[in-house]
């Protein structure tokens, strides 16, 4: 594989990933949703006591976590109740540790990709 495609591979899933939770109230809430399972997930009201922010706060965090599939929600009565998606924490989790793996390029494969680009720039020329 070569670095750039390396490099890009999953790259647009872990910007949001990593943007959706650089936000303390968006962590916080992360956090709190995922100790609560589907029985016991909580409305906007109840989320915005606990953290104590606004509603519409809480409803914009919540809209970005459900963007990236983190958060679903559940209709009960006339609210909205709010749960951590199982699934998409481990997708997550996943995305996470391949960004932040550690991987060693070796010397050859570096200058193998540095004289590819060279011989890309003479023939432009």
């Amino acid at each position: 594989m070569e670095i750039q495609d390396l490099i890009q591979q999953n790259a647009e899933e872990q910007v949001a990933v990593f943007a959706a939770l650089a936000d303390p109230t968006r962590l916080r809430l992360v956090k709190l949703l995922s100790h609560q399972r589907v029985p016991n997930a909580l409305c906007v009201n109840a989320l915005a006591a606990i953290l104590g922010v606004t509603q519409s706060a809480v409803s914009q965090h919540l809209r970005i976590l459900r963007a990236i599939g983190l958060v679903k929600g559940e209709r009960r009565g006339y609210h909205i109740h709010y749960y951590i998606n199982p699934e998409a924490v481990k997708h997550c989790k996943e995305l996470v540790s391949a960004a932040l793996s550690v991987e060693e390029l070796t010397k050859e494969k570096l200058c193998q990709n540095c004289n590819e680009g060279r011989k890309q720039n003479v023939s432009r020329e």
